[in-house]
C-alpha cells in the first residue's frame, strides 16, 4: 500500500511537467465519454502509439483539474487505474458507475484523466534528453434513461441574445438552453452588418442554464445579427446551425 501511494503521488508531480505543444504517445479513443445510466459499465479504449512503453495513470475528477487523483470524489470506479502500457499496443479502460444519487433529470458532467509517463532516458546519448508527462483531460457526459429529446438536437433549441462583456468592455453573446443536454461549441461566430465576430475559443452550456461566450465585437453588432455556431455531437462530430440574436 505504501508503494502505491508513493507511486501515485510521484505520477502525479510528474503530471505538472506539461509543456504546451507537446504530444501524448497514449491517446484517447474518443473525443469525450458518454455513460448511460442504465448500463453497468462503459469502456474506453487508450492506444500507445510510440515505440517506447508508457506507464499510465487514470481517474475522474468533477471538474476541478488540480485535485489530486487520491483526493477526488466521483460516483464511479475506473480500472485499471495505474498500469504500463508497452510500445503500439492498446488497453481498455472500464468505467463502472457506484450507484450514488444523480439528477435524473438532466445531464451530469464529469471529466476523464489520462496521465502519459514515459520511460526514462537509459542511453548515454539520452542523458540530457527531457522527457515530460502528458495529461490528457476529456469529458465524461452522464445520462439518465429516458430523457426527453435527442442529444443531437440540443444545438438547434438553443436561444442567443446580445449582452454586456463580463470585463466591462464590448460585447459579448448569452446562450440559454432548455434542454436536459449539454452543448459544447467548438466555434461561435456572429455576422452583422457584413462583418463577422468569432468566437474560437469555444464553450459549453450546461442543461436548464445559461452562460456567456465573449465575441471579439466592441459595440459593433448591430439588430438583426446572426449567430452561426459548430457544436460538437456524441462522436465529436460537427453539428452546424445558425439562430437569430436577440437584444
Amino acid at each position: 500500500m505504501k508503494l502505491l501511494k508513493k507511486m501515485t503521488m510521484e505520477i502525479v508531480l510528474a503530471g505538472m511537467l506539461l509543456a504546451d505543444g507537446a504530444a501524448a504517445s497514449v491517446t484517447v479513443g474518443g473525443t469525450r465519454v458518454v455513460y448511460p445510466l442504465d448500463q453497468r459499465e462503459v469502456t474506453v479504449k487508450l492506444n500507445n502509439d510510440s515505440y517506447a512503453p508508457s506507464l499510465v495513470q487514470v481517474w475522474i475528477d468533477d471538474g476541478d483539474p488540480n485535485a489530486k487523483p487520491s483526493e477526488v470524489k466521483v460516483p464511479f470506479l475506473i480500472t485499471p487505474p495505474i498500469f504500463r502500457m508497452n510500445a503500439q499496443k492498446a488497453q481498455t479502460l472500464r468505467v463502472m458507475y457506484s450507484g450514488e444519487a444523480l439528477p435524473q433529470d438532466r445531464e451530469s458532467i464529469y471529466w476523464l484523466n489520462v496521465l502519459d509517463i514515459p520511460p526514462k532516458a537509459n542511453r548515454a546519448h539520452e542523458a540530457n534528453t527531457l522527457s515530460l508527462a502528458y495529461r490528457t483531460r476529456i469529458k465524461v457526459f452522464v445520462r439518465p434513461a429516458s430523457l426527453p429529446g435527442k442529444p443531437e438536437d440540443a444545438p438547434a433549441q438553443l436561444t442567443w441574445k446580445l449582452t454586456a462583456s463580463p470585463n466591462g468592455k464590448g460585447q459579448a453573446i448569452s446562450v440559454s438552453n432548455p434542454t436536459p443536454y449539454y452543448v459544447s461549441f467548438s466555434e461561435v461566430d456572429v455576422e452583422s452588418t457584413g462583418h463577422i465576430f468569432t468566437n474560437k475559443r469555444g464553450g459549453m452550456v450546461a442543461p436548464r442554464a445559461s452562460t456567456i461566450l465573449p465575441i471579439d465585437a466592441m459595440n459593433a453588432v448591430a439588430a438583426g445579427a446572426k449567430v452561426r455556431y459548430i457544436a460538437i455531437s456524441d462522436y465529436g462530430g460537427p453539428i452546424d446551425g445558425d439562430a437569430p440574436l436577440g437584444e
